[in-house]
């Protein structure tokens, strides 16, 4: 029996970051996966994760994992897909480590991802990103600092990850604003900032202090700014907003929600997807195409550029009894 907790270490500390070049945020998501699996693992075998072989991960264990995070934790299947993802990616350095195990890992690879609905993703609109924008204390430091972050993150449509790791060498306020931001994948780009944004920049420049750390924004404690702490800022002045923008009653804001309304904001600006694409970092046009089945403007512009056919009028004549039995609604209620 192989213990599968020096394969694991050996993964997520050696072979994501060194070799692979991931950054610390997704080995972080990698490593989320695993305590998820090898805690439902050890609790089904009646074991401590410790103690878990890499042998009793297989086929079946995997897909019980997967079931559960669906059914137990409300997972959706995007979310099992990137388990399901995590999973195989260890199995093939796990194929390189042990190639006796090799049946297993093709066992595992073959599991294939689970097809779902894609709905449209949700947006913000103009006026309520500005009332969310207007809602921290700027007679404030860290309300100066809210509204700093707010702002970069939606006029520059980043990533939590981009924004709370933009680091304080990499802003650029003279001549012309801008920010260096390391994106996923390692791939770095530059984008230009609004002269509001840069405004507020600078008023956090102002009060920020020399924090000993580098990055540009920072907590009370002067530490570096966590995911947690900006999911945690933007809830607060989200409930805040809604005092003056109904229409954010009730609702949910995630900093993603900023990235995507800076993305239909940009599209509906430019008509460019492949500005859109740059602007956000996206490596694959294919994943900003998302932006164009929201925008329904996209789709009023083809309507109005293709003339309609000139149809023949007919007359409609009721078919057959028996034929229309047939096509009706089986599901209907009888009349």
């Amino acid at each position: 029996m192989t213990p599968i907790a020096p394969l694991i270490t050996g993964f997520l500390r050696e072979h994501m970051p060194r070799q692979r070049g991931l950054s610390p945020h997704s080995c972080d998501t990698y490593a989320h996966s695993f305590k998820l699996l090898f805690a439902f693992a050890a609790h089904r075998l009646r074991t401590r994760p410790s103690q878990l072989t890499l042998e009793e991960i297989d086929a079946d264990m995997v897909l019980a994992f997967l079931g559960y995070i669906e059914r137990e934790r409300g997972n959706s299947p995007a979310t099992r897909n990137v388990r399901l993802a995590a999973i195989k990616a260890f199995m093939r350095y796990v194929e390189l480590k042990y190639p006796r195990a090799l049946e297993q890992v093709a066992q595992i690879n073959a599991i294939p991802g689970k097809r779902y609905d894609q709905k449209l993703i949700r947006h913000l609109t103009m006026p309520e990103v500005q009332a969310v924008l207007d809602a921290p204390d700027l007679r404030t430091r860290s309300g100066i600092r809210d509204r700093a972050m707010l702002h970069v993150c939606f006029a520059a449509g980043l990533r939590v990850s981009e924004l709370v790791g933009l680091r304080l060498k990499n802003v650029t306020l003279q001549p012309t604003p801008n920010i260096l931001v390391m994106g996923k994948g390692r791939r770095e780009r530059s984008l230009p900032l609004w002269k509001e944004t840069a405004r507020d920049v600078r008023a956090w420049l102002t009060v920020r202090g020399p924090a000993p750390v580098p990055e540009l924004f920072v907590n009370a404690r002067d530490d570096a700014m966590t995911r947690a702490g900006f999911e945690y800022i933007l809830a607060k002045h989200a409930v805040t907003a809604a005092r003056t923008c109904p229409t954010l009653a009730g609702r949910t804001l995630t900093p993603h929600l900023l990235r995507h309304s800076c993305a239909v904001i940009m599209l509906q600006a430019t008509r460019d997807i492949r500005k859109v694409a740059l602007w956000l970092g996206h490596a694959d046009i294919r994943t900003t195409e998302v932006y164009l089945r929201m925008d329904p403007t996209e789709k009023l512009e083809a309507v109005e550029a293709v003339l309609p056919p000139a149809l023949r009028r007919g007359r409609f004549n009721a078919p057959d009894a028996l034929i229309a039995s047939l096509m009706a609604d089986p599901h209907a209620e009888p009349t």
